[in-house]
């Protein structure tokens, strides 16, 4: 009996295949429109989590500074120090390593090619923290990060824009007014969750980067390692700690410097974007609902051009049920239709994204799984009415209707 329903409502379907077409076009949207949202979100959220273990899932970033900002924050924070380097490392047992960090931006220049570039000075240690190899050359040596030489370690992209795919060890590049050997080339690591590229890079010890770019013995910021075994929470705690101690600030004053711990700002970025992909996914979701109305409006059509048909059915011994059954399965079947072709239109829009995006293709078979659900959901509850309408027509006026 079933049977024969679904095989009556796929003709009653494509006897009008035009106008089905269009009914269910407003269900392909809104499933293919969550689909791609949840599935472009959720790999952007994978990039994110992918990024912060890039740089460690153990590293602590201490920077100068109040983490408070905006209106009302006006005070002058004293800048970090290399003293404050070692004092981390030597002093807390939780700290494996730290390394300084400054940077800017200035044009590297070899030979006629010329391009705009991040110029970064640190140590050898910076590496180690960040587990940034290096593909091709050396790092930094103890003697020419003591003497602040200038010799530097290049990103894959600067490499390109320079070099081409030669080998630029031992080539000398002028940074603005200082000339310097490159030693070493850094492993490739991408574009960052921001959308910066990570190997848009030149490194240069600290030393070198204070005398002869700043002319200051400031330190902008300091990356620091936990220690095997030792959660971050417990790291930052005593980081701040003894930096409340090293700048004398007193109780109940508040801090002039951050830590900022990179699960946490891995976790606050991955929270923007869950946000922002729930509330792309609510608006799109809005389009099952005006599918569902479409439905219910060309079902309701249907009903009165079969008026006579229905009449006939009732005549002959068809109840009630099996005609409500008759015209909630059309209903149905659109619906499935339209959230078949919906997931895999949504599907292949999430894969073209995540490509041009270069973000992890992440489809996620529960999201699949209920937005299949909500469009057969669509169709029982918008084809209920004017199936019901169908199922009380008197048999008598039925056929009178032309």
């Amino acid at each position: 009996m079933i049977w024969e329903t679904v095989r009556l409502a796929i003709q009653a379907i494509f006897r009008n295949t035009l106008r089905s077409i269009l009914t269910v076009l407003g269900i392909v949207i809104g499933v293919a429109a969550v689909i791609a949202m949840v599935t472009v979100g959720q790999g952007s959220s994978n990039q994110v989590t992918a990024d912060v273990e890039k740089l460690g899932t153990n590293v602590l970033m201490v920077m100068p500074g109040a983490g408070r900002m905006g209106p009302g924050n006006n005070s002058v924070s004293a800048a970090l120090e290399m003293k404050d380097v070692e004092a981390l490392i030597n002093q807390l047992s939780s700290v494996r390593t730290a390394a300084p960090y400054n940077q800017t931006s200035l044009n590297a220049v070899y030979g006629t090619e010329d391009t705009r570039t991040s110029l970064a000075g640190t140590d050898a240690r910076y590496l180690d923290v960040v587990d940034w190899p290096i593909v091709m050359g050396r790092g930094f040596l103890p003697a020419e990060e003591s003497s602040g030489r200038a010799v530097c370690i290049i990103g894959e992209t600067v490499r390109q824009e320079l070099f081409g795919n030669t080998d630029p060890i031992g080539e000398t590049v002028r940074l603005k007014n200082v000339s310097c050997d490159v030693i070493g080339l850094l492993e490739a690591k991408g574009a960052s969750s921001f959308g910066t590229d990570q190997d848009d890079i030149v490194l240069i010890p600290i030393k070198a980067f204070q005398r002869r770019v700043t002319g200051s013995a400031d330190v902008s910021m300091i990356y620091v390692a936990a220690a095997n075994n030792v959660s971050t929470d417990r790291a930052l705690v005593e980081i701040e700690t003894l930096m409340r101690e090293r700048r004398r600030i007193g109780a109940g004053e508040e801090d002039d410097f951050n830590v900022r711990d990179m699960k946490q700002l891995a976790s606050m970025l991955t929270g923007i974007t869950d946000v922002l992909t729930g509330l792309l996914s609510a608006v799109a979701a809005v389009s099952l609902l005006v599918g569902g109305i479409g439905i219910m409006n060309i079902m309701l059509v249907s009903v009165t051009e079969r008026t006579r048909e229905i009449g006939i059915r009732l005549a002959v011994g068809a109840t009630g049920n099996q005609v409500l059954l008759q015209f909630l399965v059309e209903a149905v079947v659109l619906s499935i239709i339209g959230g078949v072709v919906g997931i895999i239109l949504g599907l292949s829009l999430a894969a073209i994204a995540s490509n041009i995006m270069v973000i992890p293709f992440s489809p996620d078979p529960m999201i699949v799984a209920i937005a299949f659900l909500f469009s057969a959901a669509v169709g029982v509850i918008f084809g209920y009415f004017p199936a019901r309408r169908a199922a009380r027509l008197d048999p008598i006026e039925a056929l009178r209707h032309q």
